[in-house]
């Protein structure tokens, strides 16, 4: 008992506990904004949040230039040197707010043109494009500080600013849902994370005075250089990614109509949900071994520790749920998803195989192997989307999730190939 005490009362279990509740929190949040949409705008709606909400991802990840997690590093390595600090602080934060702001200028005076992209000629939602506008730079700032207060490892305020997002997240999308509908719907995704600025900034001002470090003379564009390197695979994945989806999606709404994207979007919502767990255990704690890995031998270790402890209970879990999608749908959705129970098994057939790639993937970030991770990645979303749009003319909808799992199958053999030293 007293071991189990002194365990509990590390830093480390704490921070792990409320990362945890963050997690869990988040999936309730969206498991409830999901019921939202369900009951509010259907199927159709729910195609029309999935496209705009790949389009924001694409968005914000060039409004932030992928620089978090250099940010992180930086500010880690030169938190006691605070001249070098503040010129870390104030370069990002110039660069950062310039590119936001031009985004924001052609967001705004080409709505009409994002609006015909992103939803189509019958669907007239300028005013959305924008709100985005407006909130873009706030939500590339509190992007910014949220790096900052990781990087001054105050690991707790970075969890507690989470949950705060999610909490006010929730409640401005119960507001705006409730009361406009689908324009409710897509405005919530616009307007929650610019709100995240006014949380971040008390924050960081606990921590340094932020409007007297930021200084034009503190420019210096070496800083910029150096985070460039550490931008590249984040923009390539965070960027094309999003994109593609948002590609296919516009493709099913014009093959084979607005509903059957809107089945897909509830599909790959639930989707997030679970993988959750995946990729929090895979950038807590796999992610800092495959870096501390000196060898092949040790590389091995880590990778068939995931294998063994890990993917086991994330099959049995993703069985149970297949078991359960009649149930969840309707705990969830409403029935008129009820359609989306015939794409279970080829999504979680597909999630199996992404989880046992991921692992080899995040060995491109440990070891920074850039140029072969932009040459998987654009290669694997070439096969999806190609092989999506011949899918879906013979299988309908489910021909996407088919193309997915066939593209993380094709994709975890080319791993394998590459990683065959360290795997076996």
């Amino acid at each position: 008992m007293e071991y189990i005490k002194k365990i509990t009362q590390t830093n480390l279990f704490k921070i792990t506990s409320l990362n945890s509740l963050s997690v869990l929190l988040k999936i309730g949040t969206g498991l409830i904004t999901s019921k939202l949409l369900a009951v509010f705008v259907g199927p159709s709606g729910m195609a029309l949040v999935g496209n705009l909400r790949n389009f924001s991802t694409s968005l914000e990840s060039i409004s932030t230039l992928g620089f978090q997690s250099g940010i992180v590093k930086y500010v880690a390595e030169r938190r006691e040197d605070k001249r070098q600090l503040q010129k870390i602080i104030s370069t990002v934060f110039i660069s950062l707010l310039f590119v936001a702001v031009i985004l924001s200028g052609i967001l705004y005076f080409l709505s009409d043109f994002w609006n015909n992209k992103i939803f189509g000629n019958n669907f007239e939602y300028q005013f959305v494009f924008k709100a985005i506008s407006l909130a873009l730079p706030w939500y590339a700032v509190s992007i910014f500080l949220l790096s900052v207060i990781n990087g001054l490892g105050r690991f707790k305020n970075v969890i507690l600013i989470n949950i705060i997002g999610n909490a006010i997240g929730l409640m401005v999308s119960v507001l705006m849902i409730w009361q406009y509908k689908t324009l409710g719907a897509l405005l919530s995704i616009v307007i929650s994370p610019g709100l995240l600025f006014f949380v971040t900034s008390y924050f960081i001002n606990k921590e340094i005075n932020f409007l007297k470090t930021i200084r034009f003379h503190r420019f210096d564009f070496q800083i910029i250089r150096n985070l460039s390197s550490y931008s590249l695979m984040v923009l390539v994945s965070s960027v094309f990614g999003p994109l593609v989806f948002l590609a296919i999606r516009k493709n099913v709404i014009h093959t084979i109509g607005i509903e059957q994207a809107g089945f897909w979007e509830t599909i790959s919502r639930i989707s997030t949900y679970y993988m959750l767990f995946v990729t929090t255990i895979l950038s807590v704690y796999y992610l800092p071994k495959l870096a501390l890995a000196k060898n092949n031998w040790e590389t091995k270790k880590v990778f068939w520790s995931f294998y063994k402890n890990i993917l086991p209970i994330f099959v049995v879990a993703l069985t149970v749920i297949y078991f359960l999608r009649f149930f969840i749908i309707k705990l969830l959705f409403t029935n008129e998803f009820l359609p989306v129970t015939n794409l279970f098994f080829g999504q979680l057939l597909g999630d199996v195989l992404k989880a046992s790639s991921l692992i080899l993937g995040f060995q491109f970030f440990a070891k920074k192997l850039t140029i072969a991770f932009i040459i998987s990645e654009l290669f694997s979303l070439s096969v999806l989307y190609f092989l999506s749009d011949y899918l879906i003319k013979s299988f309908g909808v489910q021909g996407i999730v088919m193309a997915q799992a066939f593209d993380n199958f094709i994709y975890l053999l080319v791993l394998c190939v590459y990683f065959r030293k360290s795997l076996f």
